[in-house]
């Protein structure tokens, strides 16, 4: 496990605390889970972004492919 120093805003920080008094969690437990919530969280959204490109991309070829057929079923 690694140490970290943070720094948070007040207002963070006091709510963060409100929050864990509530749920009777450890805050260094809670903030591990936040993190990862938002890791998986950031990973979706790049993973999202990659497969738009990915499928405007596969998309144009399709289309590209679809005119060629046409062109040859106009031809017959």
């Amino acid at each position: 496990m690694k140490t970290l120093s943070l720094k948070l805003d007040d207002n963070i920080f006091e709510e963060t605390e409100k929050v864990v008094s509530e749920l009777n969690l450890a805050r260094n437990r809670y903030i591990n889970e936040a993190l990862n919530l938002y890791n998986q969280f950031n990973k979706r959204r790049v993973l999202k972004k990659k497969l738009t490109k990915e499928s405007k991309i596969l998309s144009q070829s399709s289309s590209e492919i679809l005119a060629e057929f046409e062109k040859l079923a106009d031809e017959i």
